[in-house]
């Protein structure tokens, strides 16, 4: 399975390869069990209360910088995630070789104006979109783990990749929304 895809759509980045490392946020795939992996996913809707807290939404709606998501943006992306990789893991479970669709993050962000949707119910909705991905996970037998999706030309990735992807999200994305709350001047 070749690690280096060929050129995609304009605005769609080529997946990490099943060997990734995150330089930010130390997720390491290769060390990265699918249990662990699963906990890190399950643990999403504690780590975001622990991590906004009471954050008042006008610091939740901050961008850092103009090319830079707000902590508020970062949260509905990562229900999008846990969405998303629900469907992407039931099709590799059930489909020969499916390709995938790009999650085109930010065209989700500013076509669904979530800097400027109410909060209300997305914590619920966080804690159900992650136990649904959880419980897609803990449909994949360990056959399951070596089926192939692509989503760009040349880029294959096992089911056991995208429940890695999937943490990495969860925990890359919530250090982003650490540091946008840290950043926001009182």
């Amino acid at each position: 399975m070749p690690d280096e895809p060929a050129p995609g759509p304009r605005g769609v980045p080529p997946l990490a390869g099943e060997d990734h490392t995150c330089a930010e946020c130390g997720i390491a795939y290769p060390t990265l069990t699918i249990e662990t992996a699963r906990a890190i996913i399950g643990s999403l809707p504690g780590a975001v209360g622990a991590v906004v807290g009471h954050a008042p939404p006008r610091d939740l709606r901050r961008r850092p910088g103009p090319d830079r998501w707000s902590a508020q943006e970062y949260l509905f992306h990562l229900r999008d995630v846990c969405v998303t990789y629900t469907i992407r893991l039931h099709r590799a479970r059930t489909e020969d070789r499916p390709v995938l669709e790009p999650m085109l993050n930010d065209l989700r962000a500013r076509r669904f104006r979530y800097n400027d949707r109410s909060l209300d119910g997305l914590r619920d909705e966080l804690a159900a979109c992650a136990a649904g991905l959880g419980d897609e996970i803990e449909r994949l037998t360990p056959p399951d783990h070596e089926r192939t999706v692509t989503r760009l030309a040349g880029e294959h990735r096992t089911a056991r990749w995208l429940v890695r992807q999937a943490a990495h999200e969860v925990t890359h994305h919530l250090e982003d929304i650490r540091r946008c709350l840290s950043e926001v001047v009182r």
